[in-house]
């Protein structure tokens, strides 16, 4: 997870180096002086990088350490089971469905509408979770 953390924290250094180019070119190229929408949106996105390379370095620490972030390893190293996935899970359709009928509502500001979806959210997320513990074999 070093390696991740590295990109996360060039990704922060980068967005609010660019934050200082941009708020120096919007101040002398335009009449309106420093844009700040673009400025603050620059420095955000770098806080966030730098967060999420925080954590991740702070996971790093904490974990041994994987094939990933060894100099020494080989390809056969990161070998083996990496969980369980659904092989053919209609849930994140409907998942998708949901969030995409909130979008529309929340574009258009449709109070009914918005309920309605964000009630087909949750029951998507809990069918999506729950999906592998019903049945007649789950008690």
């Amino acid at each position: 997870m070093k390696v991740e953390g590295r990109i996360f924290f060039l990704v922060a250094v980068f967005s609010v180096v660019v934050a200082g180019i941009y708020a120096y070119m919007t101040g002398t190229m335009t009449r309106d002086g420093v844009e700040p929408v673009g400025v603050v949106a620059l420095i955000l996105t770098g806080g966030l990088a730098f967060l999420a390379g925080s954590y991740l370095q702070f996971v790093a620490r904490r974990i041994e350490p994987r094939p990933e972030d060894r100099e020494d390893a080989e390809i056969s190293d990161g070998a083996g089971e990496l969980g369980f996935f659904s092989p053919g899970s209609y849930w994140p359709i409907g998942l998708a469905a949901a969030a995409a009928l909130t979008g529309v509502a929340l574009a258009f500001f449709h109070v009914w509408l918005l309920i309605i979806a964000l009630g087909l959210v949750i029951v998507a997320i809990g069918g999506l979770v729950f999906e592998y513990h019903t049945g007649p074999n789950h008690e």
